[in-house]
């Protein structure tokens, strides 16, 4: 039996270079792991089975867990019957990562209980078939990441921090929010020099994808307006609806925002 953190993830920044031939956008962001996750357990049994403590989460293949076991078998031939429980406590339609996450968990958690036929480096190229952020969960846990995600270079920053996550009762659609995106709303300037400004301790912070979140999502305009008034910055994450908060106007923001979170390193080690 394994059991697993499998971490949520921040960007801490979010460029949208353009769209692709191939339908995807080519972007740029520093990914970052951090301390909320979900709790996934994997024993082989006798028989295949999926559960998650969200009814609202579907077990069958429109799940990434399943897409990662199917795709692992076919490409080892290891077809062991597995079962696994999911403890979720990642939000969805959050922008945080939790199915990539999960789908990462479930490679590397097969890859072992089969005798580790596959490195890590090809764990994340098996990832990259399942979704764009799958990769990074195979970085060190801060990362820069292009193309369409999938390619990574581990960084490390020269700091630490604590934020605050908060997360509406809506959700919204990553397809959605990026065919409404607006290209002239986006950021022109070389993404590896907002890179160095996160290296050097002078973070700037920003995400591509809010103005067409806000556009699509009116409630989520007000939820920012709200959360800058206890907040110096608040910034969306991936395609939405979170946003993290930084530097607290007061000491004891509203207790309807998650209890703080802060940077976490690579799940796997």
């Amino acid at each position: 039996m394994i059991s697993l953190f499998s971490p949520a993830k921040l960007n801490l920044f979010f460029q949208v270079i353009g769209k692709r031939d191939d339908s995807f956008h080519e972007i740029a962001s520093l990914y970052q792991t951090i301390n909320l996750g979900d709790f996934m357990t994997f024993q082989k049994s006798s028989k295949d089975s999926l559960t998650i403590s969200n009814p609202l989460i579907p077990t069958d293949e429109r799940n990434l867990i399943i897409k990662a076991r199917d795709l692992f078998r076919e490409e080892t031939g290891h077809n062991f019957p597995i079962f696994i429980d999911v403890n979720k406590q990642i939000p969805i339609e959050a922008g945080l990562g939790g199915g990539s996450s999960n789908a990462a968990s479930t490679l590397w958690a097969l890859n072992n209980l089969s005798g580790a036929p596959l490195t890590l480096s090809q764990l994340a190229l098996l990832g990259a078939q399942i979704g764009s952020d799958v990769p990074f969960f195979f970085s060190s846990g801060t990362a820069y990441c292009t193309s369409r995600g999938e390619i990574f270079e581990n960084v490390t920053l020269p700091y630490t921090f604590e934020a605050y996550l908060y997360k509406p009762d809506f959700g919204l659609s990553t397809p959605a929010v990026y065919n409404n995106l607006n290209y002239e709303r986006c950021n022109l300037h070389d993404p590896k020099t907002t890179l160095t400004s996160f290296l050097t301790g002078a973070p700037n912070y920003f995400n591509d994808l809010e103005h067409s979140a806000l556009q699509l999502e009116p409630k989520l305009r007000e939820v920012k307006e709200e959360l800058t008034s206890y907040f110096e910055k608040v910034i969306l994450t991936g395609s939405g609806t979170s946003y993290f908060c930084l530097h607290p106007k007061s000491e004891n923001p509203p207790g309807k925002f998650v209890s703080a979170i802060s940077r976490s390193s690579s799940w796997y080690a």
